[in-house]
């Protein structure tokens, strides 16, 4: 019977700030639609998601690439004007955190995890402000437990960030999913740590994994309402 469900954050609950993020630009001359960008994020995530980029690189030296990316597929070209931009962002992530942009399912999928009794740990890497950002979200109040690998200097995909979630979250591996939007990040991770894996995959560019996809938290809930995880 599952018991608890791990979660990322960013990619499963927050997102980046794409209003935040447009403005930057625009105030630079670059006009681009936040909605453009929020399109292409699944795009240039996908491009990160291989082993050989996930194991050279952290999750820090990933957030430029996946900024270039994530611009390359807008239709931004990338110049001196979009680096100013970038670096704007990133001080502005550095003291907030910039994935601060919450869907209107969250809030639900989360209370009805609770509603059936189920224990909810985030297992995030982040920059070291994730409590800061969950609180000022009204997130922290929805989960049980939170790990932030920069405050415990591990990340995923390494096991030992899994297995240092199961044990502050008292959680068992045999009654236990997480939950990532990062196959090579969040399902080999987890895997590795003895646990089952769920992929949220909102643009379905992952059709020939072999783990189980979600395309929303909505699906996510549905599937364990009916048990296929127990």
């Amino acid at each position: 019977m599952l018991e608890t469900v791990f979660l990322d954050a960013g990619g499963v609950l927050v997102y980046p700030n794409w209003a935040r993020i447009s403005q930057a630009l625009g105030q630079r001359g670059i006009r681009v639609d936040p909605d453009v960008l929020a399109r292409a994020e699944p795009y240039a995530k996908r491009k990160i998601d291989v082993a050989k980029t996930i194991d050279t690189t952290n999750d820090a030296g990933r957030g430029w690439l996946y900024f270039n990316l994530l611009f390359e597929h807008a239709g931004v070209p990338l110049n001196e004007k979009v680096e100013a931009a970038l670096a704007e962002l990133h001080g502005y992530h550095t003291e907030t955190n910039l994935w601060e942009f919450v869907p209107a399912t969250v809030f639900p999928a989360l209370a009805a995890l609770r509603e059936r009794g189920l224990k909810i740990t985030i297992v995030s890497n982040s920059n070291g402000k994730l409590r800061v950002l969950f609180d000022r979200l009204r997130l922290s109040g929805c989960v049980d437990c939170m790990l932030d690998s920069q405050e415990e200097a591990i990340e995923k995909p390494d096991p030992r960030f899994f297995e240092l979630a199961l044990e502050r979250s008292g959680a068992r591996k045999e009654t236990t999913i997480h939950v990532g939007d990062l196959y090579h990040v969040d399902v080999v991770g987890a895997r590795n740590a003895g646990l089952r894996a769920v992929l949220l995959d909102e643009a379905g560019l992952y059709p020939d994994v072999d783990c189980p996809r979600v395309r929303t938290l909505s699906e996510l809930v549905e599937r364990i309402q009916r048990g296929e995880f127990d």
